[in-house]
This record gives C-alpha cells, structure tokens and sequence, in this order.
C-alpha cells in the first residue's frame, strides 16, 4: 500500500477540476510529511483520475489536476 494512498483518496473524493494543497495539509491529509519519495509516488496518481500539475518549492503547495476523461 502507497504511503500517500489517503491524500489520493481525499483529492479524488474531493472531485474537483484543481486543488491546491500546501505541503503542510498533505502532510497532515496523508499522515506522513511530504519528503523526496512524493515524486515517486506521484506516478500512482492518475488511477484515482488525477495528476500533479505543479508543485512550488517557493510556495510550498501542490496543485493537483483533474485528468480529461478519455472518449473512445
């Protein structure tokens, strides 16, 4: 089990188009402090329909975006 699986879960049950998270509330959401390893698991993102669009060192926040819906 991803150490992140409950932030996925929180922004996918969130549903919305854009969601921006400081490290602080990811940290608290996913009960472990953000770390280098979230670039890593970011990757298991898109299967909760979702993917990290930016995230600022400056700002310390994490925008994650929606995915389109793929359309056969």
């Amino acid at each position: 089990m991803s150490k992140y699986k409950s932030l996925w879960e929180y922004v996918q049950k969130k549903g919305s188009s854009s969601l921006k998270l400081t490290f602080e509330e990811i940290g608290q959401i996913a009960g472990v402090p953000l770390d280098h390893s979230f670039l890593k698991y970011k990757k298991e993102l898109p299967e909760y329909g979702y993917q990290v669009g930016k995230i600022s060192m400056k700002g310390q926040t994490v925008i994650f975006e929606k995915l389109e819906e793929q359309k056969d």
